[in-house]
């Protein structure tokens, strides 16, 4: 078991990403919908908005790149990726959680390594990092150091030692989120702002600096930050907040594709 570890939080908020930076994270993974676990681009003009997105978080500074594609008969979609991966270089590239959705983990990790991947996010292929452990740790047996492997998906201060220990990896992908309540004082309790099964109309998730700091117990390696947005069609990045972020001296980085 390595004696240092580097913690990525996905983070939705300014809030979040500044708490997650002074509990100690090492990067950051900035999303648009947490909730949603990812958006999927189904049409070749969302993925025209992610190849445009690509070039202007590279002119933004971006330090890297997060992003996926499969076919539909859940291969790894090796053509839309190398065209994405052509467009990022040199930036460092990430293949996130689409590899939990492949029909043959294996064959999909080599996929990854000849396109030239640099990490890969995975729960393992289940519903949480715990639940894929087994396969969580043959496919860090099977990379040899060619890709990192980095586990993701329901880790928590009760699971993450096992999972670290189970492993062998070197770092792992969490929210390290808490519930509070809305500041909102005046409640509509009719009426819901999204789908019939989204988050409390007035309750927020915010990475909690204190999980952050726990869960590492000052083992963690530091690294750059990366920041991730997901887009879809007809979105707009929030370039605001983006800039605000890269004055603060936070690098950011970039996109992320189901």
């Amino acid at each position: 078991m390595a004696e240092s570890f580097l913690m990525e939080a996905c983070v939705d908020s300014v809030e979040s990403a500044v708490n997650a930076e002074r509990g100690g994270a090492g990067r950051l993974e900035l999303c648009s919908s947490l909730l949603e676990g990812g958006l999927t681009p189904s049409q070749d003009q969302e993925v025209e908005v992610m190849r445009k997105d690509i070039e202007l978080m590279k002119s933004h500074g971006a330090d890297g790149l997060v992003l996926g594609a499969l076919t539909e008969d859940g291969q790894v979609d090796a053509e839309l990726c190398m065209e994405l991966l052509a467009a990022a270089r040199p930036l460092p590239i990430t293949f996130h959680r689409a590899f939990d959705m492949v029909n043959d983990p294996v064959v999909a990790l080599e996929t990854l390594i000849s396109l030239g991947f640099q990490r890969l996010l995975t729960s393992g292929c289940d519903n949480s990092a715990l639940e894929g452990l087994p396969l969580i740790k043959r496919l860090i047996e099977q990379a040899k150091g060619r890709i990192a492997i980095m586990p993701g998906g329901g880790i928590n201060e009760r699971n993450l030692q096992r999972i670290l220990e189970g492993s062998g990896a070197e770092e792992f992908h969490c929210s390290a989120r808490s519930s509070r309540d809305s500041a909102m004082k005046f409640r509509n309790t009719c009426v819901t702002m999204g789908a019939t099964f989204s988050a409390p109309e007035y309750g927020l998730k915010v990475t909690d600096v204190r999980k952050v700091s726990s869960w590492g117990c000052g083992c963690f390696k530091k690294q750059e930050y990366w920041f991730i947005w997901m887009t879809k069609t007809n979105s707009n990045l929030d370039w605001n907040i983006v800039q605000g972020l890269i004055k603060q001296s936070y690098p950011v980085t970039s996109l992320n594709l189901l």
